[in-house]
């Protein structure tokens, strides 16, 4: 019989205040970024090798030591982590059965990830984690569950990402909300500083179709930040039709996807931003025009100096 591995319910009081500061770990060596390249139609570029990027770390030259390509799963690559956000709020109610349809539908296409995390979220946290063999479960959890509550998004991406730090491996969250935040105890400044300081690639579906324009448009930029700041992307479906051309488009990123890994040259454990710029060699004139879409940087790891006695 197939069990759900972990499932624990977070009280926003206690959520909120654990995530409020970035959780920074050290003994960490390996520095990763997924990076996806586009030319200059828009469309994911495949084939590329490690010798066809460059990496600076604040204007330094770094080696890299990891490279993969593509999201399935074999003996020479590292596992995918899939974490899967789910709005069940008051305000999703005119949009709840399409958002379910939405998230399974994309589900049932994931099935080379390691494991699954479901974060619901509405004026509380809920987390649960499955393997690949609990799908149904998954499934049914998504289904069953009914919109009601204040939304506590920034809460629900505070407690996904400070879990996702102690994961090994690849990491992508699918983030399906309104994008209207009522609830949350954790601050947008302080959600942006977690998103940096992760290796999560964010894409978000935006359910909105029925909000007013002025709001629409704030929480749709909102959206689009939060997933630009991972080197993800957000996307605004109107219709169940949008979905096919979505779920594509995102399939062809992830099989394009390139993860580069790097040992940095700079041994301070003082937990600094670090800013990353990766680009491509100049030897590939097909690619002048090509666009780069991946984290700008990241924190340091942080050892606390002993105080001298």
């Amino acid at each position: 019989m197939h069990r759900v591995v972990t499932s624990v319910v977070l009280v926003l009081a206690g959520a909120a205040a654990a995530s409020a500061q970035p959780v920074f770990r050290s003994g960490v060596d390996l520095v990763r970024f997924g990076v996806t390249v586009l030319d200059d139609d828009g469309e994911p570029v495949s084939g590329l090798t490690a010798d066809d990027f460059r990496v600076l770390e604040e204007g330094q030259e770094q080696r890299i030591a990891y490279f993969s390509r593509g999201l399935e799963l074999d003996s020479d690559r590292i596992p995918l982590h899939l974490g899967v956000l789910f709005d069940v709020s008051g305000s999703m109610t005119v949009d709840e059965a399409f958002a379910k349809t939405a998230a399974i539908r994309f589900l049932r296409g994931l099935d080379f990830a390691a494991d699954m995390t479901l974060v619901e979220f509405d004026t509380q946290v809920r987390v649960s984690r499955f393997t690949q063999a609990d799908f149904p479960r998954l499934v049914e959890r998504v289904r069953s569950q009914r919109a009601e509550g204040m939304t506590a998004l920034y809460d629900a991406l505070g407690v996904y990402l400070d879990g996702a730090f102690a994961q090994d491996g690849r990491k992508l969250l699918l983030l399906y909300t309104d994008g209207a935040d009522t609830r949350s105890r954790l601050r947008y400044g302080e959600l942006r500083d977690l998103l940096r300081a992760s290796d999560v690639t964010v894409y978000a579906i935006g359910f909105q179709a029925r909000r007013r324009t002025m709001r629409q448009m704030r929480e749709r930029q909102r959206l689009r930040q939060i997933a630009e700041l991972t080197g993800g992307r957000a996307w605004f479906p109107i219709s169940r039709d949008d979905l096919d051309e979505i779920y594509g488009q995102i399939r062809e990123e992830l099989e394009a996807r390139y993860s580069l890994g790097y040992v940095s040259t700079d041994r301070t454990t003082d937990g600094a931003w670090r800013r990353v710029t990766v680009s491509l060699r100049g030897d590939r004139p097909e690619l002048d025009d090509a666009r780069i879409r991946t984290r700008e940087g990241y924190f340091a790891p942080y050892i606390e100096e002993s105080a001298p006695r």
